[in-house]
């Protein structure tokens, strides 16, 4: 937890780990140990475990700890960990947060409560009380609109943000990328914000953005990983070069439901023990494999 006292340091690209199950659905924690640590040879900048890659809602609040702790564990501080720790309902947030904060995290990340569709005073409410209860621990707030039906503004972020001492920072997974402009606008760049759209990753870092938190990097830890650090060198044509590289993997996560397809990928790697995803999510079909298949065959250059 050496990054937790100084949350600005929390950049680049951030892995969100797909969470591995054997086949017959049970956690696969092996597996799991086995992909962060291939995420740390690969050069990632930070890892994380319980966002949407990582099918949280189909877990127990004992699995995602038991998940978080494993990473932890792993990580070692070797780079940041931010693991995911929202839920629908607060007490289970708390929880889990009380369980991140435990392991090690060096910062949570909290989705919007989906489902319930809770106004901008509501959200307010909801993330001063998270973060009121955890003074100690950087909160960063996780805004995925088509996954919780609920955008939270750029005008309550900013508000959160002045605050709450400890709420550093946001992910963005929207497609309106004014989104992005607003919220570093209102706030200034102390605010760290990744983005969590993958091709939106690299446009950010010219808005003033602290990386991505890219489910590609399941796939291509190293090319994503080189993204970053090519733009901040200076060297935006090799950044680019990566950018347009990986766009046949961005295609390849979403042929059928995100994780199904990257899970489908790693358990043909050998990285994973099992492809199984669960309810109501389905493993990649067989029409989804060949498409797949001419996917890859795309980029081998960043593999």
């Amino acid at each position: 937890m050496k990054y937790r006292s100084d949350p600005s340091r929390i950049r680049g690209s951030i892995a969100p780990l797909i969470t591995p199950f054997t086949a017959d659905g049970t956690l696969d924690l092996a597996s799991l140990r086995g992909l962060t640590r291939w995420q740390l040879e690969a050069g990632s900048h930070g890892i994380s475990i319980g966002g949407s890659t990582g099918e949280p809602s189909s877990q127990t609040v004992a699995e995602r700890i038991a998940a978080i702790r494993a990473v932890a564990e792993e990580v070692d501080d070797a780079v940041p960990f931010l693991p995911g720790t929202g839920s629908a309902k607060l007490d289970e947030t708390l929880e889990l947060t009380a369980a991140a904060q435990d392991a090690g995290a060096d910062a949570a990340l909290v989705i919007t409560p989906y489902y319930a569709r809770p106004t901008q005073e509501a959200l307010y409410q909801w993330y001063r009380t998270i973060a009121s209860e955890f003074p100690d621990l950087p909160i960063v707030i996780y805004n995925v609109p088509s996954r919780t039906a609920v955008d939270l503004a750029p005008e309550t972020v900013a508000r959160l943000f002045r605050d709450c001492e400890n709420v550093v920072g946001i992910k963005e997974t929207t497609k309106d990328f004014e989104h992005f402009s607003r919220v570093l606008h209102l706030c200034g760049r102390d605010l760290l914000v990744w983005s969590g759209i993958e091709l939106l990753g690299l446009p950010l870092l010219a808005l003033g953005g602290a990386g991505f938190i890219s489910a590609v990097s399941n796939l291509a830890p190293s090319a994503v990983a080189r993204m970053y650090e090519a733009w901040e060198a200076g060297d935006h044509e090799a950044a680019r070069e990566l950018h347009y590289g990986l766009h046949p993997l961005v295609d390849l996560l979403f042929v059928e439901t995100n994780p199904a397809p990257a899970k489908w990928v790693l358990h043909q790697r050998g990285r994973l023990a099992s492809a199984h995803v669960r309810p109501p999510l389905l493993p990649l079909t067989d029409d989804g494999v060949p498409r797949v298949r001419a996917l890859l065959g795309q980029v081998s250059d960043v593999l």
